[in-house]
């Protein structure tokens, strides 16, 4: 792709609902590369179930990246106004370009991914999207730097990159002002659901107590 050949959202500026933020339920991940001069501009909850799902098809394919969508919900804290999304579901992408260091979502893949988002998971949102860095690291390259920019324009959406092979992962979040370092990831929040066993297993993560 040379330029972004359909618009898969709505032209209508987007507005978040409010919620409670759901700290209480979730641990903290946090990534090496944090640091009080970067501040995300939203923070990310990655459901138990959804984090499983990831990794499960990070892992189907070691040799060529694969990739998809993010779904769930973009929200601002009731009490603070903070912002944050949750990562419900992933929608793999079929359809793809793809190699041992190249992903490409062709026009059937978006058009394809879209469908999917309406009928399987109705009145929920694309919240980013993910894809794996087969022995090559967690970064965003140039290529994934301008398809996040210019297919995952809203402030809240997010990328992240998974790296199989040493079991690493991280989020690319863009910053208030709306800049995004390619080299600087962050962690999430793990959502848990009556659970008290984490199944994140990333080893770049470290977790922390969640935040209040």
């Amino acid at each position: 792709m040379t330029e972004p050949s359909i618009r898969l959202m709505s032209n209508d500026p987007p507005r978040p609902r409010r919620a409670h933020i759901p700290c209480k339920r979730s641990w903290r991940w946090r990534s090496p590369l944090e640091d009080e001069q970067l501040t995300p501009g939203v923070a990310v909850f990655v459901t138990q179930r959804a984090y499983v799902r990831i990794c499960v098809h990070a892992g189907s394919d070691l040799d060529n990246e694969v990739g998809g969508w993010l779904v769930g919900k973009w929200r601002v804290d009731r009490q603070t106004g903070n912002p944050f999304i949750v990562v419900e579901a992933t929608l793999p992408a079929p359809h793809t370009r793809h190699g041992s260091a190249f992903l490409t979502f062709t026009q059937d893949s978006q058009v394809a991914l879209y469908e999917s988002l309406k009928e399987k998971y109705p009145g929920r949102e694309l919240v980013g999207w993910y894809h794996t860095h087969p022995r090559m690291g967690i970064f965003l390259s140039e290529y994934d730097h301008w398809l996040h920019h210019n297919f995952f324009p809203e402030p809240y959406q997010v990328a992240l990159v998974v790296e199989p092979h040493s079991t690493t992962g991280g989020f690319f979040i863009r910053q208030p002002d709306g800049t995004l370092d390619t080299r600087r990831y962050f962690g999430f929040y793990e959502l848990h659901h009556r659970s008290l066993r984490s199944v994140v297993h990333w080893r770049n993560m470290s977790s922390q107590i969640p935040f209040q």
